[in-house]
Order: C-alpha cells, then sequence, then structure tokens
C-alpha cells in the first residue's frame, strides 16, 4: 500500500477534516476520493468507513479507529508500514509523543493532521455529551 500525497494536497485534507466542505468535495472529485471520504468516514458515516474498507484504503479506516482509541488499529498500521499514519492516529486521540514524532521526522503537514482529527473527535464527544444535542426521536 502506498500513503504518498504532495504536501499541498495534506494541507488540504487536514482543512476538508476540519470541516471546510468545498475542499472535501474537490478532493473527491479531483482523485483524492478516500480523503474525502475519511472526512465523513471520522464522522461516525458507516457507509463511508465500509467504503474504505471495500475500495482498498484499510489503513485510512485504521487511522480512524486509531484515534478512536483502538490500539489494535495503532498496531496494525505499524505492522504494516505505516507508523506515521500510526502516530496520526495516537495524535487525533491526544498522544502529545506521537505528535512531537510526528513534527521531529518531518511530519508537519500529518501532524496538523492528527490535530484536526483530535479537535474532531473532541467535537464528537461533547456533542454526545451535550444534554441539549441529544436526539428526540
Amino acid at each position: 500500500m502506498n500513503f504518498t500525497y504532495p504536501s499541498k494536497i495534506l494541507v488540504a485534507w487536514a482543512e476538508a477534516i476540519g470541516g471546510n466542505t468545498k475542499i472535501r468535495e474537490w478532493l473527491i472529485k479531483n482523485g483524492y476520493a478516500e480523503l474525502g471520504i475519511f472526512v465523513f468516514a471520522l464522522r461516525n458515516k458507516e457507509d463511508a468507513k465500509q467504503w474504505l474498507f471495500d475500495n482498498g484504503f484499510q489503513h485510512l479506516a485504521a487511522t480512524i479507529n486509531g484515534a478512536e482509541g483502538n490500539p489494535n488499529a495503532v498496531n496494525w498500521l505499524k505492522k504494516y508500514g505505516f507508523e506515521p499514519l500510526a502516530c496520526v492516529a495516537r495524535s487525533g486521540d491526544g498522544d502529545e509523543e506521537a505528535l512531537k514524532w510526528l513534527i521531529r521526522h518531518g511530519h508537519k503537514e500529518l501532524a496538523m493532521i492528527g490535530k484536526k482529527i483530535e479537535l474532531v473527535k473532541d467535537e464528537i464527544e461533547r456533542d454526545n455529551n451535550d444534554i441539549h444535542k441529544i436526539s428526540k426521536e
């Protein structure tokens, strides 16, 4: 599996994760569908997670699972040579050492992505705990 993207695409991915829907849609329509769909999967859209698995992007699904605190996902990423994504997952779960590792190893864009993931996961957690946002269904 290959995980090589130009820096500007990684920055765009970070912006899409952060909520920029225009950039997310641009990624999907311009050859980076996996990165745009990752944004939906990160926000707990099961069909998006399944799409990642079905289309050979298990490493991206594992990154989300790792950011959700699943150590098996992080270990899987390491086992298959995705150490930087393992650190993205861990930093997305609030691990400052993983964030420092990314920066030390020249993965500044991935460090930014890890922080954006952490912000999204924290937002989801706050929403889940906010009695004003609980579904009335």
